[in-house]
C-alpha cells in the first residue's frame, strides 16, 4: 500500500473544502515564500538544518547564498525560523510549520488508482467491523511513518433486540443487539432467586417497546410507564430492566464512559525520531493516556463541526499539549451527516503533511461510510 502518494496542488488554491478552518498565509513576499517552503520540504525529508548553500542549489529562483542569508535572518526574527545551534543552517519554528501547512502547502487529490486500492483495503469482506478498524490504523501508520489513530463511538442509534441471559446466582448477561447488527454485552447484579421466568419475562417486555427506538428513548418511555403504573411487569422483572437498561443509559449521560473503539498502530514509529529526553517523555504520556483511552471524547470534540482535515502541531494541538508531535485527524461521517468517528495520524513535526493529509481525508470517508 505505500504506493499512495498524494500527487502535487497547493493548499493555498483550492483546498478549503480539504483542510478545515484553513486561515490565509502571513504576507510573505515571494522570495521569502520560496525560502521558508524549501526549509520545511528539507526539514520535512531530512530533519536537518538547512543552509544558504543548499537553497542556492536547490530554490528554482536565482538567488546568491548572501541573498538567502538575509532572507532567511528575516524569517527568523518574526519567528517562523530558529537556529537549532551554532551552525549557520535553519530549522522551522511550530509558528513556521503553521504558515506553511495553511497556504504554501503542496498536495493533491488522490488518484482514482489510489482512492481504489484505499477502498479495497478496508473493505469489510467478512471481516467484523472491529478488524476493519484495525486494518484502517494500520493503513494510515503505513503509509504516514507514524502511529494511526481510528476512533468509532459506541453506536447511539436504533436497537433491534434485548435479551437477558442468567449467568448463575445473582448475574445475569444483558445482550443488546444495535439496528446495524453491532453487539454489545453487559453482566449486570440480579436479586436473590430470581427465576428463568422474571427475565424472559423482561426481555419480552423491552422487545415489544423496541420499535427502533435509541437506549435513552427507551428508557425515558419504560421509567413513564412505571411511574404511572402501567408496566404490566412483576417487581423482579421490574428490577431486571431496570438495572439492564441503565448499564446503557448511565454511560451517555456521565460523558466519560461512552464506549467505543480506539485503535492505535504504530506507536513504535513515534520513538524512531526522539532525540531529546523532554519529547520522550511527551510521547510516553502520550501512550499511557492512549492506553487508558482518556483521549476519546477529546478526539471526537477536536473534530466536531469541521467539514474537512484539522491539523495541529505541537502544543497547539490541545490533545497531548507538548511540542515535537503533530496530529492531522478528520471526521468519519455517514451518510446523514453525522460523525462516527475520528480518523487521523500523529507524528513527528516533521511529518509528511502533502502526503498524509489526502490520505486522512479519503480514509475518513470510507470509514464513515462503513460505520454510517
Amino acid at each position: 500500500m505505500d504506493q499512495i502518494l498524494p500527487k502535487g496542488g497547493n493548499a493555498g488554491s483550492g483546498a478549503s473544502g480539504l483542510i478545515a478552518g484553513l486561515n490565509p498565509p502571513s504576507p510573505l513576499d515571494p522570495r521569502s515564500a520560496a525560502v521558508l517552503r524549501e526549509i520545511v520540504e528539507q526539514y520535512v525529508e531530512t530533519g536537518e538544518p538547512v543552509g544558504s548553500r543548499t537553497l542556492s542549489r536547490r530554490l528554482p529562483i536565482g538567488l546568491s547564498p548572501a541573498t538567502i542569508r538575509n532572507v532567511m535572518a528575516d524569517l527568523t526574527e518574526a519567528g517562523l525560523l530558529f537556529a537549532p545551534h551554532t551552525s549557520a543552517g535553519r530549522l522551522p519554528t511550530e509558528r513556521g510549520l503553521r504558515l506553511f501547512v495553511d497556504g504554501l502547502l503542496n498536495f493533491g487529490e488522490l488518484t482514482e488508482e489510489e482512492r481504489g486500492a484505499i477502498t479495497s483495503a478496508l473493505a469489510p469482506s467478512g471481516r467484523s467491523i472491529e478488524d476493519t478498524l484495525a486494518e484502517a490504523s494500520r493503513l494510515l501508520s503505513g503509509l504516514s511513518a507514524a502511529a494511526g489513530v481510528v476512533l468509532a463511538p459506541k453506536s447511539e442509534g436504533a436497537l433491534r433486540h434485548i435479551e437477558f441471559v442468567s449467568l448463575g446466582p445473582g448475574r445475569a448477561l444483558v445482550v443488546l443487539v444495535n439496528a446495524d447488527g453491532q453487539v454489545e454485552n453487559r453482566v449486570i447484579e440480579t436479586p436473590p432467586g430470581l427465576p428463568p421466568s422474571a427475565l424472559q419475562e423482561a426481555g419480552n417486555y423491552l422487545n415489544a417497546r423496541l420499535s427502533g427506538r435509541p437506549v435513552e428513548e427507551l428508557r425515558q418511555l419504560v421509567a413513564a410507564e412505571m411511574a404511572a403504573d402501567r408496566s404490566t411487569l412483576d417487581t423482579l422483572a421490574a428490577g431486571v430492566v431496570e438495572a439492564g437498561l441503565a448499564t446503557w443509559a448511565g454511560e451517555g449521560r456521565s460523558g466519560e464512559g461512552r464506549g467505543g473503539s480506539l485503535i492505535v498502530r504504530g506507536q513504535a514509529k513515534l520513538l524512531s525520531d526522539v532525540t531529546q529526553i523532554e519529547n520522550l517523555a511527551a510521547i510516553q504520556t502520550l501512550f499511557e493516556r492512549l492506553e487508558r483511552q482518556e483521549t476519546m471524547l477529546r478526539l471526537l470534540e477536536l473534530v466536531e463541526g469541521s467539514v474537512g482535515v484539522r491539523i495541529f502541531i505541537g502544543a497547539e494541538n490541545g490533545l497531548f499539549a507538548t511540542s515535537g508531535l503533530s496530529m492531522v485527524v478528520a471526521p468519519a461521517r455517514g451518510e446523514d451527516g453525522r460523525i462516527v468517528g475520528a480518523i487521523g495520524v500523529i507524528g513527528p513535526t516533521r511529518i509528511n503533511y502533502g502526503r498524509v493529509i489526502p490520505v486522512v481525508d479519503y480514509t475518513a470517508r470510507v470509514i464513515g461510510r462503513l460505520l454510517g
